[in-house]
């Protein structure tokens, strides 16, 4: 059976056009509701479900969700999920290891400035979210999280109860608007949400209310990264304007792809045609993206030549598509060219 959960703390702001209010209570209702994307974690354009071992400090694992680590964990997209989800991030530690006071081991979401702009946060009219999720862990206890701004100078931490291991955990999190400090709400970081996994002590911070400084964790919380073979499961994330939980916004398999496209593409058997315009450069083909992405985009392309030889060039890339040539020392006319794949990167 599932524990719901709900924390409410020094609320302020009002509603808006859109919501439905009762008194200081509100939730928002129309389109775009979640400002999370991929929150119930079907997406995963990278790895398909492969399970991933953190090697870099910070890697983007299922679509839309970083995760950093400092010490040893796995992470990948599960089919195990609560009643009406299909899958959820799962994070697993092969060996454990208590965190030294600068380790940073969370999983974040780094929200587009755009999405939130209508908070007013660092104003006097800043509005109130709730952030609710279902968790299921091996480990029981209290857990953290946070919501930071991109400067990493404003933190707000909220803790969150696991009494039953191995049980799905319904959680709803009121927070209070931040009337202070800067928040981005152009294409940049407008605001990220952390899942603390085991962040040393100077990442701690006494939970519940807006705190000058860059924090992820509460003294004392749950360290999973310091158990080994623990676990972690998340799904249904999602953090809308008011106090008040409202049910999972559902959209479409393909609205959801399109959302994580503005951050991370890829395709693979493109097939272009490259027409020479001299013996040392053919081309270049032009394609276009199918989601105009956050920026301009970093591309990677590999494959296989049709014919001659030669070496394959980005020569410009746009947030609508790139153009590809191909650089040969020989040879005129039509030469055929399969890009086996493309991946085009503009994450936040």
């Amino acid at each position: 059976m599932a524990l719901t959960q709900v924390e409410t703390s020094g609320l302020s702001g009002s509603g808006a056009s859109s919501n439905s209010t009762t008194g200081n209570v509100f939730s928002q209702t129309g389109p775009f509701k979640n400002r999370i994307i991929n929150g119930d974690m079907r997406i995963d354009q990278r790895n398909a479900g492969a399970s991933v071992s953190l090697t870099t400090p910070a890697t983007y694992v299922i679509d839309r969700w970083s995760f950093r680590s400092n010490t040893s964990i796995n992470v990948q997209r599960s089919t195990t999920a609560p009643t009406a989800f299909t899958n959820s991030a799962y994070v697993t530690v092969p060996t454990g290891a208590a965190s030294s006071s600068g380790h940073f081991n969370v999983m974040a979401q780094y929200v587009e400035g755009f999405n939130v702009s209508d908070l007013a946060w660092g104003s006097a009219n800043a509005k109130a979210i709730t952030l609710s999720f279902q968790v299921r862990s091996s480990q029981t206890g209290t857990f953290a999280g946070s919501i930071r701004n991109s400067a990493g100078d404003r933190s707000y931490v909220f803790t969150y109860s696991v009494s039953s291991a191995n049980t799905w955990t319904t959680v709803s999190i009121a927070i209070p608007g931040d009337t202070s400090g800067t928040w981005l709400t152009d294409n940049l970081i407008g605001l990220s949400i952390t899942f603390d996994l085991g962040s040393g002590s100077s990442f701690a911070t006494t939970a519940g209310s807006w705190t000058a400084g860059n924090y992820s964790t509460a003294s004392g919380a749950v360290q999973l990264t310091a158990t080994t073979g623990a676990t972690f499961y998340i799904t249904g994330v999602q953090l809308e304007a008011g106090s008040v939980a409202t049910p999972f916004e559902r959209r479409s398999y393909g609205q959801e792809l399109a959302l994580c496209q503005r951050y991370y593409q890829t395709a693979s058997n493109v097939e272009l045609q490259m027409i020479a315009s001299a013996t040392v450069y053919d081309g270049p083909a032009i394609l276009s993206l199918p989601v105009s992405m956050r920026a301009v985009p970093t591309v990677t392309v590999s494959g296989t030549k049709a014919s001659n030889t030669g070496n394959t060039v980005v020569t410009t890339t746009f947030a609508h598509g790139f153009t590809v040539g191909m650089q040969s020392t020989s040879g005129t006319g039509p030469r055929g060219y399969t890009i086996m794949t493309y991946t085009a990167t503009a994450e936040l």
